[in-house]
């Protein structure tokens, strides 16, 4: 089944007529962050649950390119699977549990491991917006470090405790990174989340182009990035139009 309807921008609920249509927009988001490579093997996008604001959907442990409408769970905060399905899920569900339960203005999130992005993990230079695609930035992008409460771990976020400690290190932004990990990004809406994902990866590609070249950058500032990430709220379906038919068409090539 496709469909040409695409979410409206600010829409952050929806009925429960909507989940069949939320099912199947969940699995395109992981294809077409699979083909932005923002994704690979590995990494995960959910959305807030429209009948409940307490559950979350997110596909069950697997490659995200390969994901369909019936690969989709139903968990609630504390990662358990509402109706007693019984697949395996991912081991990092905890990161949107407890950003959803943090913040009830995310309506989505994406985690990744694209490689631009590492680096400013890693490294005392800050991710700042360098263009208007990526103003969301502007509000800051704090890095987490799980270290500095949990000692030595294999990286992952796979409990409450540390998904809270994630969630408390991005406290109002739209991204964190997370050293020697990847990154989070949320939104208000499921394309949202998949627009500041890709954008995040894109820009931190740019960036690290624009300091190679020597010299003084200039980046966004506050005002700037601000009322750029505005404008773009109000335009989403354009982006989030085009990627959803080219998934659909590569799924059926």
């Amino acid at each position: 089944m496709t469909h040409d309807t695409p979410y409206t921008p600010a829409a952050t609920t929806h009925g429960a007529q909507d989940v069949p249509l939320l099912f199947e927009d969940l699995a395109v988001a992981n294809h077409i962050l699979a083909q932005h490579e923002v994704l690979d093997g590995f990494g995960h996008v959910s959305v807030r649950d429209p009948r409940n604001p307490e559950h979350f959907l997110i596909a069950q442990s697997m490659a995200p390119e390969l994901v369909q409408p019936q690969d989709i769970l139903t968990l609630d905060f504390d990662c358990q699977p509402v109706d007693g399905d019984t697949r395996k899920r991912y081991l990092e569900t905890w990161i949107h549990a407890e950003i959803y339960r943090a913040r009830p203005d995310v309506q989505s999130i994406v985690h990744s491991h694209s490689p631009s992005v590492i680096p400013f993990a890693a490294s005392s230079v800050r991710l700042r917006p360098l263009y208007h695609m990526a103003g969301f930035l502007s509000a800051g992008s704090p890095v987490f470090d799980i270290r500095h409460c949990f000692g030595c771990t294999d990286m992952l976020v796979r409990n409450g405790a540390q998904g809270k400690a994630l969630a408390d290190t991005l406290g109002d932004s739209d991204v964190a990174l997370m050293r020697g990990h990847g990154f989070v990004a949320t939104g208000p809406s499921l394309p949202t989340a998949v627009y500041r994902a890709i954008y995040t990866e894109l820009n931190a590609a740019m960036q690290q182009q624009a300091i190679a070249l020597g010299g003084e950058l200039t980046y966004l500032d506050d005002g700037e990035g601000k009322a750029a990430d505005d404008m773009l709220l109000g335009v989403m379906e354009r982006p989030w139009t085009l990627w959803k038919r080219q998934a659909e068409g590569r799924r059926q090539d």
